[in-house]
């Protein structure tokens, strides 16, 4: 007998109501359980589709998808959607928005009697297809062919891929086989033949998306090879310049600030050149890294097995794809590096500008120290000058006064007063100018 009983049904509602939850909860609920894996009954024909359309074509994406719904009487996605699988009667269509491009994969499950011809991409409205938004950077035709279709040896199968050497293995577990040459062939899609073994139909749908997305993410990450290749001879300019900078810094040891200051002018130049490249191509080398990180995943997740004679997507991938990568970030490297030995030279030349600008500021300090004090002593001789000047004038001035005494019967000799008063009237202008030049200095301290 059980012990738990279940609330009565006023208590659910009571409890149902009782929370208030995240306005993000349902959506980041539901991002796991989103761009499912479609099921797959083999034989299976797929056309895949990628668009290069830009960060910012996601809205034209999406209503090219709704147009096509449109079309077929299809419930279109809803706004702001970022994938979409329907059934549209003659193919189904799996569209999925990724950060700068939108994949397009038509399924179309019947029998056939050649692996290539007649795939889905044929059924589709043709001037639909020429309105979708952006530059094909993938296509590729893919074939699933049962399990009870004739056995076809390693020979039959590169004499499908046009004698090209192939690459092949055993996957998920030995449930299927593919085979495909990575080649655009003269209708503008790479080929990729799988065989079923023993797939079951959500299982068939995994290897297959799996296999698209290995094309789609090593297209996207090699976006950057061609980018880094054309920065390779920039780069290499520009650590020369560099280097010029640097040697003269160290060789031109007596050079003036006004060179040094050219010197920290054209590395000012370079910093611009560097951030220049670097806005310009860092998202491109950050998005390879992780569109190759996704590729090893994807890779991964397949679980190859050897083919004899067979090169497996691993192996290929890491003899073709992985010095591309690296190429990349070495590049990416580089340019990191080279900015920031230019920030390490543009401190230390700033340095040595502010050095010199400061040794000149203490040079002009001392030459006008030394004008002062030429200036104090002139301006003391020029004080002794006005007291002789002005004692002399004070004196004639008495002089009269003491003639005009003599005159009078008052004095009986001039000259002796005369004697007597010249240093009384010496010190006592000396006296006076002393005090008025200490008020002076006094008001100009303050």
């Amino acid at each position: 007998m059980s012990l738990i009983h279940p609330p009565p049904e006023h208590q659910v509602e009571t409890i149902f109501g009782a929370f208030n939850d995240h306005p993000l909860r349902q959506e980041v609920n539901d991002e796991v359980h989103a761009r499912p894996h479609e099921a797959l009954n083999t034989p299976v024909k797929v056309s895949h589709l990628g668009m290069l359309s830009g960060r910012r074509g996601g809205e034209l994406d999406r209503q090219a998808v709704v147009d096509l719904c449109r079309r077929y009487g299809v419930e279109p996605p809803q706004p702001g959607a970022q994938h979409l699988s329907a059934d549209f009667g003659d193919f189904r269509l799996k569209w999925e928005r990724r950060t700068e491009l939108s994949t397009y994969t038509f399924f179309v499950e019947e029998d056939f009697d050649e692996l290539f011809a007649d795939p889905p991409l044929d059924r589709v409205p043709l001037d639909w297809l020429y309105s979708l938004p952006g530059p094909r950077l993938v296509g590729v035709h893919l074939t699933l062919e049962p399990a009870w279709a004739q056995p076809r040896s390693t020979s039959d199968i590169q004499h499908i891929f046009d004698d090209n050497p192939i690459v092949g293995s055993h996957i998920t577990g030995g449930a299927a086989r593919v085979w495909s040459d990575f080649r655009i062939q003269d209708d503008g899609f790479t080929r990729v033949l799988m065989r079923d073994v023993s797939l079951r139909n959500r299982q068939a749908g995994r290897a297959v998306q799996r296999i698209l997305e290995i094309e789609t993410y090593r297209m996207m990450a090699l976006l950057a090879f061609p980018v880094a290749r054309q920065l390779n001879p920039e780069i290499n300019d520009l650590e020369e310049q560099l280097a010029w900078i640097t040697e003269h810094m160290t060789q031109d040891e007596n050079s003036s600030v006004s060179d040094e200051q050219g010197l920290l002018g054209r590395l000012t130049e370079l910093a611009a050149r560097i951030e220049g490249i670097g806005n310009n191509t860092n998202y491109r080398f950050h998005a390879a890294k992780a569109y190759n990180e996704l590729v090893q995943r994807r890779i991964h997740e397949l679980r190859e097995q050897r083919v004899q004679g067979v090169q497996t997507i691993q192996e290929f991938m890491e003899r073709r794809m992985v010095p591309a990568m690296r190429t990349c970030e070495t590049v990416s490297e580089r340019l990191e590096s080279l900015s920031r030995r230019i920030t390490r030279t543009g401190d230390l030349l700033r340095t040595r500008v502010d050095v010199a600008l400061e040794a000149q500021n203490r040079d002009l300090l001392d030459s006008m120290n030394r004008r002062a004090d030429m200036q104090f002593r002139l301006q003391e001789t020029v004080e002794g000058l006005s007291v002789a000047a002005i004692s002399y004038y004070l004196m004639g001035l008495i002089s009269y006064v003491l003639k005009a005494g003599h005159d009078a019967g008052y004095l009986p000799r001039v000259e002796i007063y005369q004697g007597l008063l010249v240093p009384v009237v010496v010190l006592f202008i000396w006296a006076v100018i002393r005090i008025v030049r200490h008020r002076i200095a006094r008001k100009q301290a303050k």
